[in-house]
C-alpha cells in the first residue's frame, strides 16, 4: 500500500475545512470498512485521509425530536443503530433490516454517513430509510441543506454530494401508524450483498394500501423510486390478484442490471415475487 497522509480534525467544520474539492485523492473516512477494501484493491489510491473520529459526539448520537422523528447522527455505528432501543421501539423494520446488514464485526465499524455516502447500490440502510421517507442532512463551506434520502443518489456509485461536503445526520419521520417493510435476497449468505432490495411503506384503512412508497435497490444501477408501482398499489386490496399485479407493473417499470449476483432477468423476476410479500410481511402476514 502506497503511504499517505492521516489528518485527523477535532470538529466538524476543521474537518470541512480539510476536505479539497480539487483534489480527488482526498478523503473522510469514518469506519472506512469500504474504503479499506478499496485501497487493498488498488481502485483508490489516497494521498490524505481525514479521519472523523475525533469530530463533536453529537454527530454520532441518536435522539428522539419533539414530533417524534428520529435523529440519527453520521457518526453512529451500524451496530449502535441496531442495538438502539428507540429504534426498535419507533422503527422497528430498520432494527430488523440492521441484523443482516453485512455481518457483526463490520456493524460494529462502519457508520451510518459512510453507508449512505458510499453511493454502492448493493447496500440494505439507503432504500429501508428512502421507504420510511428520511431525509438527509448535509454540511459543507457554504452552509447547510437537507433532501429526501432518495434524491441522494445520482447513479451508479454517484451521489449529489459536492467533494468539501459530509453527511451530518439522518432525520426519519415517526411512522404514525404507516406499515414498512424490507425485504433482502441474497445468492449467498443472509448477510451477504442482496441481489434484490425491496422496501415498502404505506398506510392501511378500510382494507386498501394508501400512499405506498416502494423502492428497489440492488438490482438497480440506484435506490430506485418506483412510481409506476406506488400507483398500482394505491388504494390496492392485499389480495393475490391485486398484488401480482403490482409485481406485473414493477417488473415492466423497473431496469435492472445484470452482476455477480444475478442476471437483469432474474432480478426482474425477484422484484416480481418480493415486492408482494414485501407487502405481505408489512402488513404482518406469512411472506410466503
Amino acid at each position: 500500500m502506497i503511504p499517505f497522509e492521516m489528518v485527523e480534525p477535532t470538529s466538524l467544520k476543521e474537518a470541512l475545512a480539510l476536505l479539497d474539492p480539487q483534489e480527488p485523492t482526498i478523503r473522510p473516512v469514518a469506519g472506512g470498512t469500504a474504503l479499506m477494501l478499496m485501497m487493498k484493491a488498488g481502485v483508490f489510491t489516497p494521498a490524505r485521509l481525514i479521519c472523523l473520529h475525533g469530530i463533536e459526539p453529537e454527530h454520532a448520537r441518536i435522539t428522539v425530536g419533539g414530533n417524534g422523528a428520529l435523529r440519527i447522527g453520521a457518526m453512529a455505528t451500524l451496530r449502535e443503530v441496531e442495538k438502539d432501543p428507540n429504534v426498535a421501539s419507533r422503527l422497528p423494520v430498520l432494527a430488523r433490516a440492521m441484523r443482516t446488514l453485512s455481518n457483526v464485526r463490520v456493524r460494529n465499524v462502519a457508520r451510518v454517513g459512510g453507508a449512505l455516502a458510499h453511493g454502492d447500490p448493493h447496500m440494505d440502510l439507503p432504500p429501508v430509510l428512502a421507504a420510511l421517507g428520511a431525509r438527509v442532512a448535509i454540511a459543507g463551506p457554504n452552509g447547510n441543506r437537507e433532501l429526501p434520502l432518495d434524491e441522494l443518489y445520482a447513479g451508479y456509485y454517484e451521489t449529489v454530494l459536492e467533494k468539501n461536503e459530509l453527511i451530518t445526520a439522518v432525520t426519519v419521520p415517526a411512522l404514525n401508524g404507516r406499515k414498512a417493510a424490507y425485504m433482502k435476497v441474497t445468492s449467498r449468505t443472509a448477510d451477504d450483498w442482496p441481489s434484490l432490495g425491496v422496501a415498502v411503506s404505506f398506510a392501511f384503512k378500510d382494507g386498501t394500501v394508501r400512499d405506498p412508497v416502494v423502492i428497489v435497490s440492488a438490482a438497480t444501477e440506484k435506490v430506485t423510486h418506483m412510481e409506476a408501482a406506488e400507483k398500482a398499489l394505491q388504494g390496492a386490496a392485499p389480495d393475490d390478484a391485486s398484488l401480482r399485479r403490482v409485481g406485473d407493473v414493477a417488473a415492466d417499470e423497473v431496469q435492472t442490471l445484470s452482476d455477480a449476483h444475478g442476471s437483469a432477468l432474474y432480478k426482474r423476476e425477484l422484484l416480481r415475487v418480493y415486492l408482494r410479500r414485501a407487502v405481505r410481511q408489512a402488513l404482518g402476514e406469512s411472506a410466503q
